[in-house]
């Protein structure tokens, strides 16, 4: 019996800065994405992370935020309500841009922890676009990785646990098109 050919994964790193806890009542304000790589049968290739990107910032979609959430962006509201993208725009287009850079491949969401960044995304997509290009599941967290390659429980990971040379050199500066770079190149290295 001839073995089944899995069509390669493209890993996408996510990351989001949002102004509260969960989505709905708190908005999404900005959201960046790196290609990290894709995976075969043949293994992992590294992508030059600055490469393909996608950024964009969001109109607030309500009046709640929470002051401490907010700080940690520096993103201005009142700016985002004047200047911010529609989030049905911007989602739209970050679909059509995750299918472009994905042709040939299953685009996974990556992320650092993917749990908080995943949250955010998926709802907005469903909630602006009503589909996810990752389906409902297209989502891995690098932690949890790490934690499982160096056979650690989770809770004893942290970015200051790992060996360096895992880390990119870049500085973690809460932008999301930054953050996901840096992360597209920790999974990278994960991936190794």
């Amino acid at each position: 019996m001839a073995a089944r050919r899995v069509r390669p994964s493209l890993y996408l790193s996510v990351d989001i800065e949002a102004d509260g806890p969960i989505p709905g009542p708190y908005s999404m304000l900005s959201f960046g994405a790196a290609v990290a790589g894709t995976q075969d049968a043949d293994g992992f290739t590294p992508a030059d992370a600055e490469k393909l990107t996608f950024y964009r910032e969001l109109r607030p979609i309500s009046a709640e935020f929470v002051p401490e959430a907010l700080a940690v962006s520096g993103l201005d509201r009142e700016r985002l309500g004047r200047e911010g993208a529609e989030p049905a725009a911007a989602l739209g287009e970050f679909t059509d841009w995750v299918r472009d850079v994905s042709v040939g491949a299953q685009p996974v969401m990556c992320g650092y922890p993917a749990s908080y960044d995943w949250m955010f995304l998926y709802w907005y997509l469903i909630r602006f676009t009503g589909a996810s290009p990752f389906g409902h599941s297209g989502c891995l967290d690098m932690k949890t990785l790490y934690a499982a390659k160096a056979r650690l429980p989770l809770r004893a990971v942290a970015k200051g646990t790992m060996p360096r040379e895992l880390l990119s050199r870049r500085r973690h500066t809460h932008h999301a098109l930054d953050d996901a770079i840096e992360q597209a190149e920790l999974f990278a290295n994960l991936m190794a």
